[in-house]
């Protein structure tokens, strides 16, 4: 069996991701947000979400973590929870104006770090990275589609996918 030249494709992606995704949890923290926050505001705002159920599909994490979150939220003055009057089991979840005021503020750190990852960059090398990550996360999904970044919306409306 041949040494190999390189690293595993993998493990540079997963040290990369790693390295990136805590220089956007501190570029959150910075202006008093995190990760899970950012992804539930974010989805509330640029989606339509029926209810608990639905968002935590749309964010990709777990029921009960996302109520932990919520509970949060909802305490911060982020968010109002209310039972939805045709289906008493379901909550709809919105945003308050305070929600509205921490998103726009989030957002500003979130485009900001999309700026510093992007630096040095042109726009058509990011078009290919972007098209080599769907390709790398469509190989790995079970059904061959990257569905966690199908429909990803920037903060500024942007799709990405021009």
């Amino acid at each position: 069996m041949q040494k190999p030249t390189a690293a595993p494709i993998g493990v540079v992606l997963a040290k990369t991701a790693k390295s990136v995704g805590r220089a956007f949890d501190q570029a959150l923290a910075t202006d008093g947000g995190s990760q899970p926050v950012w992804q539930i505001l974010i989805t509330l705002k640029t989606r339509r979400v029926a209810n608990q159920r639905e968002l935590a599909a749309a964010v990709g994490i777990q029921g009960a973590t996302l109520t932990h979150h919520l509970n949060a939220m909802e305490s911060a003055g982020l968010i109002t929870r209310r039972r939805d009057p045709d289906n008493r089991r379901v909550h709809v979840v919105e945003l308050t104006d305070e929600g509205e005021t921490v998103f726009h503020r989030l957002a500003k750190a979130a485009i900001a770090h999309d700026k510093r990852i992007r630096a040095g960059f042109s726009d058509e090398e990011i078009t290919t990275l972007a098209g080599l990550l769907s390709r790398l996360a469509a190989n790995v999904a079970p059904d061959g589609i990257d569905q966690e970044n199908s429909d990803w919306t920037h903060p500024n409306g942007d799709s990405g996918q021009d």
